[in-house]
């Protein structure tokens, strides 16, 4: 069983099992047919992965490991905030008739900053302490503007990433505020994962952990029965994440230049709505 199945299986079991359901409320999301999304939640979900021993990846159900990288690099390298450039249409219910989701994601990792030694955005400031000061404690992004708020069609979920260099081991901590469990859970444990490979290959560093840290870690109503159906899928061992070695600068990375190696997974899965 590949770990991150494990964690996966346990935090949604746990979840199910002894979590608080918001029934009682009004809530703000809706499916489709316009009956509101109800969750059930646990507070302060806490993942560790050891990317040294696996790449964590769910195999109990298939992935989109292609799509998931490139929304990273559209948020971490193109910076954008226009699903025009993305691949894929998981942001198009949140984009205007622009393709524009606002001053959201992409847009604050553009956004330069005035420091002692120049003018950086987020990501440029990550890759310049990672090769002059990566002993630094000091290495963070975050794309939580609360004096952009107000133009963010999606406030950020994922808002926060602190890089920590021990050794010669890049590790990092995401941070954030909500998750849809089943829809997004594993989606966001891979992007952030391939960003610890990207940023430390690009500063001569060797990957180390990833920590996930989730706030508000919420199941949905109406993915309780499927998630049971997805439990009982078969598991299998970890897949090998091969990068192009080639790639020395963080800006050159493409989808093409990650692949995984003998990756299995279950694909016997059930369409999964999803609630916004």
């Amino acid at each position: 069983m590949a770990r991150a199945d494990r964690i996966f299986i346990e935090n949604m079991d746990s979840i199910i099992a002894e979590g608080v359901w918001d029934t009682e409320y009004d809530v703000r999301p809706k499916w489709t047919d316009g009956t509101p999304a109800h969750t059930v939640k646990k507070f302060c979900i806490v993942n560790r992965y050891d990317l040294q021993k696996e790449f964590p990846i769910l195999t109990i159900r298939k992935i989109n490991f292609r799509a998931a990288v490139d929304e990273l690099l559209w948020i971490w390298q193109k910076k954008s905030n226009n699903v025009n450039d993305l691949g894929s249409h998981i942001w198009d219910a949140w984009a205007d008739e622009n393709g524009s989701i606002g001053k959201a994601y992409g847009y604050q990792m553009s956004v330069k900053h005035k420091y002692k030694e120049g003018e950086f955005d987020q990501v440029d400031r990550v890759l310049f302490d990672l090769k002059n000061n990566p002993h630094s404690r000091r290495i963070i992004t975050n794309i939580y503007n609360h004096a952009d708020l107000s133009e963010m069609n999606l406030y950020p979920c994922a808002y926060s990433v602190t890089f920590n260099v021990t050794g010669n081991k890049l590790n990092a901590i995401l941070n954030q505020r909500s998750q849809d469990m089943l829809t997004a859970n594993n989606w966001n444990v891979i992007q952030y994962a391939v960003l610890v490979y990207m940023m430390a290959q690009v500063s001569g560093l060797e990957v180390g952990e990833f920590v996930h840290v989730i706030a508000d870690a919420h199941v949905y109503d109406r993915h309780v029965e499927v998630y049971k159906s997805i439990r009982e899928n078969r598991q299998f061992n970890a897949p090998k994440l091969i990068i192009n070695k080639d790639v020395k600068n963080f800006y050159d990375f493409t989808v093409d230049d990650f692949v995984l190696e003998n990756y299995e997974c279950d694909a016997l899965n059930q369409k999964i709505e999803v609630a916004v």
